[in-house]
Formats: structure tokens, sequence, C-alpha cells
């Protein structure tokens, strides 16, 4: 998968900043978040793209009021006319991360929001947790032959199937899955980080982790899973508060996160058994054969005298059998290496 000059999958793990409502209805705020997220070492900013219209209904029933979150008690239309980001900042946010370096795009909530992000050339579409349910807006989305990144936040593996099959059927292959745990902010004991493995080996995709828990621990240890794609929520200040302040990532806090995951990415490496200058240096205090008693010419070679010791200069320890009984073809004093040519 290739978004813009990133090909995730192949190099660096691709991490994202997720705006979210972290601009608390202040397009400065959303700047000025867009150039911290930069600075704190981000690939990419992500946006939300949808009115509370767009998303849900204006309705205090029951079904519409937030139970069991940090949201407990709002309705989700107002907690959405809170949240969202203005259509009309999008062209200028495009355009400041692009100043910025940084790759831009957006999650979509319905079919109107995926047009509006084709008119900004969007180069990559994301697929919210609680959309993976959404077949006819996944499929509208793959229509458009963008790269897609999906979050599984409370996907069951036929959610799953079910989204990839939508975007394949569509002719758009070009998919990564996101694990998620869907709480605000999430619980440690139920990242079940192991299934970015499972992920990569059930769909043969890249897979990273849209993260909730507080802290870094969760991103350096997905890394260590095979994450390709790190999201988290990035703030300015989380003393201004909003709806995401609680889970979300301060610059500095993104900024260490950033410094250990590609800490990280280099204690990983790669399979290669070629040895490094180091390493090669490093060979020299392996084991190796020395003579360890002053000998005479024609003396019998045996493991008194000949013994597989510290450093490795002299003859590799599997010659040793084969060199026992053998004689000696001159005198050799004790921390000589052995070589085969010291016998006849």
């Amino acid at each position: 998968m290739k978004i813009e000059k990133f090909k995730i999958g192949q190099e660096k793990v691709f991490i994202i900043a997720e705006l979210s409502a972290n601009h608390n209805g202040d397009l400065k705020t959303a700047i000025d978040t867009i150039k911290a997220a930069k600075q704190a070492g981000a690939d990419c900013i992500k946006l939300q793209t949808y009115t509370p219209d767009t998303i849900t209904i204006d309705s205090k029933l029951d079904d519409f009021m937030i139970k069991g979150t940090i949201w407990e008690g709002r309705n989700l239309y107002d907690l959405y006319k809170q949240a969202y980001t203005p259509w009309e900042w999008h062209k200028e946010l495009f355009k400041v991360a692009k100043e910025e370096g940084l790759v831009c795009f957006s999650s979509p909530f319905d079919k109107t929001a995926v047009d509006f992000l084709e008119e900004l050339n969007v180069p990559a579409y994301k697929i919210a947790s609680f959309e993976i349910t959404d077949i006819p807006l996944i499929e509208y989305v793959a229509s458009k032959n963008k790269p897609i990144i999906i979050s599984t936040g409370i996907a069951e593996i036929e959610d799953i199937d079910l989204a990839i099959d939508a975007c394949k059927k569509m002719g758009n292959d070009n998919v990564a899955l996101l694990k998620c745990t869907s709480s605000y902010p999430a619980p440690i004991n139920e990242a079940n980080l192991c299934i970015i493995d499972d992920l990569k080996r059930r769909y043969n995709i890249p897979v990273g982790v849209s993260d909730h828990t507080l802290g870094f621990l969760s991103p350096i240890v997905s890394v260590s899973l095979g994450a390709q794609i790190i999201e988290k929520h990035f703030i300015l200040d989380k003393s201004v508060g909003g709806p995401d302040s609680s889970f979300s990532m301060t610059k500095d806090e993104f900024s260490e996160m950033v410094k250990y995951v590609r800490e990280a990415e280099k204690l990983i490496g790669k399979v290669d058994y070629d040895l490094t200058p180091k390493q090669i240096e490093g060979r020299n205090f392996s084991r190796s054969l020395y003579i360890v008693q002053d000998v005479k010419k024609g003396d019998i070679v045996t493991e008194n005298n000949v013994r597989s010791i510290r450093p490795g200069y002299g003859l590799h320890p599997k010659h040793l059998k084969n060199i026992l009984n053998n004689k000696f073809n001159k005198n050799l004093k004790k921390g000589t290496r052995f070589l085969l040519n010291h016998i006849n």
C-alpha cells in the first residue's frame, strides 16, 4: 500500500496523528495542532468529515442517549455537534498539512463526505471502527480507488470479511486494517494486541493499531508484533478539555512515542544473517583452537595441549577431533594460534 510517498509495510511505520475533535471549534487551534503534529514526528494528520446531521439525527429518545462512556448522559447529536470539523475548514487544513510535509486524509461518514473529500483530492480514506458495518459506505469509498484503512474496534471476523469483500467487489485491493479497541480510554487488558499478527496472517495485508490506551506502551508493543501503522489522538493542550482530550497525546507525549517507535523499528531490524562490521569484529571474542602448553616437534596433539578457548583467531573448533593424535611438525609456544600447517 502506498499513500503519497509512504510505502506502508515496506518502509518505516506510518504514524498518524488524529485531530478528531481536538480543535475545540477553533480553526487556529486546528492549524496549530497540525503544525505541532509535524514537529512531534507524525507522518500524517487525519481528520473526520461529518456533520451531526450526516452521522445521526437530533433525538433524545433513549436509543440516542450515550451510556457507559466518558460522554455518559449526552445525546449523540449534541456530542457530534461539538466534535465535528467544519467542512469549510478542510481546504485550509489540507493546505497547511501539505505545507508542513504531512499526509492528510479523513474518515468520511456518508456519501456526501466522500464526494466532498474527492473534490479535495484526498490521497486515502479511513473507515472508522463504528462504520465497519456500513457496507454501502465502504463500497462507495472503495469505488474511488484510493487506499483504504479500516479500523476494527467493534468488529467480529464476519464484519472484517464483509468489509474487505466490499472493497474487493469494487475492484479495490488496496486495504489495510487497524486493530482497535473502541473504549475511550481503552483498558490495557482489552488491547489484545496479539490480534495484529492474526490479522496479518488471515488477510495478508498491512496491519496497524488505532490506539486509545493511555501512554505509548501499546504502540511500542504493537510495532514489535508487526504493526505497520500507528494512529493516536493528538491534542495541543489537554487542559482546554474537549470530547477526546482525556485519551489524546500532547506534543511532548507524541514526540516521545515517535522516538520509541523509531527505536523499536531499529531493534527489530530485518531478517539478515550477513554479519555487520561490528558483528565481524565481535567474532574475535568467540572460541578457536589454541596451543595451551609448550610443545616440541614430534609431540602428539592432545586435548591437553590444544583446546577451544577465547579469542577467535585460531582454527575453528569443529576441527578439534580431526587433529587429535597428529604430530606437531615444529616447536610451538603456549598461546600460539593453532593452524593446520602445525601438523604433518
